[in-house]
């Protein structure tokens, strides 16, 4: 193989184990909003890890590529439609509760303090 040759596929093979990095978390923590308890979900994780370890022998890109592209199209179609969204981050339920006030009120620290004169 020349110089170019090898980094364009080295440059594939990279990009190609980022896309499975990333479809593994998603769908790791996709499974965790599925399961109803813990030990549900460390079954479920094991069988997924599974799946993906069961196809790390394969060397091809153009069959690699393909696998992905399926595993990502499985992914979307059983994504979960209420996820789980922790309470303080965007779209929880306590995102923002407690605004910053208006400009326009001040903010008294020292109430009950105040110098009677």
């Amino acid at each position: 193989m020349s110089g170019a040759t090898t980094a364009a596929y080295l440059a594939r093979r990279a990009a190609q184990q980022e896309r499975v990095r990333i479809l593994y978390r998603r769908s790791l923590k996709d499974t965790l909003n599925w399961a109803v308890h813990r030990h549900l979900f460390y079954q479920d994780a094991s069988d997924l890890r599974k799946k993906f370890e069961a196809n790390k022998h394969v060397e091809d890109l153009d069959t690699i590529d393909k696998m992905i592209a399926a595993g990502e199209a499985m992914y979307d179609k059983w994504r979960h439609p209420d996820p789980y969204i922790v309470p303080w981050a965007p779209g929880g339920s306590k995102f923002t509760r407690n605004p910053v006030p208006p400009s326009g009120i001040e903010i008294v620290y020292d109430y009950g303090k105040e110098v009677n004169d």
